[in-house]
């Protein structure tokens, strides 16, 4: 009679690691009570700031009304900064040794930073949905039928999957925690350069090009056409092409960092 005897050291199926390092983060964030309050507080925050204290003093936006205007602007600047704890989870694993861990078992090594982005993901989309509850109080109209809506959903994901890898990059790259956090705030200040507050017009000439060009800009731009039945132009291609530069750059980034800062060879 011949007895199969299992390997120890067999790796599970690829997808079975993965999903145990998404329920892992998503537990994580769950458990995280000062972050999910900040998640629900911040787009509150930024509203109420934008609409009813600027709000007044701009006078571009017409009949429309600023808060139609800066809906999408706060839903890419709350995407960020909830994008931005992905760099300092990652770095807290890395300096925490648990990745050494990790390391030791019969898993893919890139499990971990799976489970940090496609949580994040799902942490930011929960946001968005956040952002435009507030809006609509504050009397956001969008009037956007189901394909305007599915189009920038869309958009956003793309947006938030992308910026998500690129800061689980900069927590790989980060010494520490505390390096990773300060990494991380630079590239917060995009959405201040961006049409998602006033439009470029407005800005000197020099910023105007900076602002009219930059990634967020286009993303920006294709989420407030669709929403408003507006007329998308490039704007989607160019916000999809940026993404798509971005996160192949974030992707290659993170797997060399990866490699080296834990040892995989």
């Amino acid at each position: 009679m011949t007895i199969a005897i299992s390997n120890p050291r067999t790796k599970p199926r690829a997808g079975n690691a993965d999903a145990v390092f998404i329920a892992r983060s998503i537990r994580h964030s769950l458990r995280d009570g000062e972050g999910l309050l900040m998640a629900i507080l911040l787009p509150v925050f930024m509203m109420g700031l934008f609409v009813f204290v600027f709000g007044g003093a701009m006078s571009f936006a017409g009949d429309s009304g600023y808060v139609n205007y800066i809906v999408p602007g706060i839903i890419i600047m709350c995407a960020g900064f909830g994008a931005s704890s992905t760099a300092t989870l990652v770095a807290g694993d890395m300096q925490s040794g648990i990745v050494d861990r990790f390391r030791t078992m019969p898993i893919r090594g890139g499990a971990v930073l799976t489970g940090h982005v496609v949580a994040s993901v799902l942490r930011n989309l929960v946001a968005t949905g956040v952002v435009v509850l507030v809006g609509l109080l504050a009397g956001f109209r969008p009037s956007a039928g189901l394909g305007g809506w599915l189009g920038a959903l869309a958009i956003i994901t793309v947006y938030i999957l992308t910026i998500t890898m690129l800061f689980a990059a900069v927590g790989l790259v980060a010494g520490s925690v505390e390096a990773a956090n300060a990494y991380g705030f630079v590239l917060l200040f995009l959405p201040y350069l961006s049409s998602g507050f006033v439009p470029v017009e407005t800005m000197p000439s020099w910023l105007e090009w900076i602002a009219r060009y930059q990634p967020i800009t286009p993303v920006i731009e294709a989420i407030r056409a669709l929403l408003s039945e507006g007329d998308v132009g490039v704007n989607a291609v160019f916000a999809m092409l940026w993404c798509a530069g971005i996160l192949a750059i974030a992707l290659a980034w993170s797997a060399v960092m990866f490699r080296r800062k834990a040892g995989r060879r």
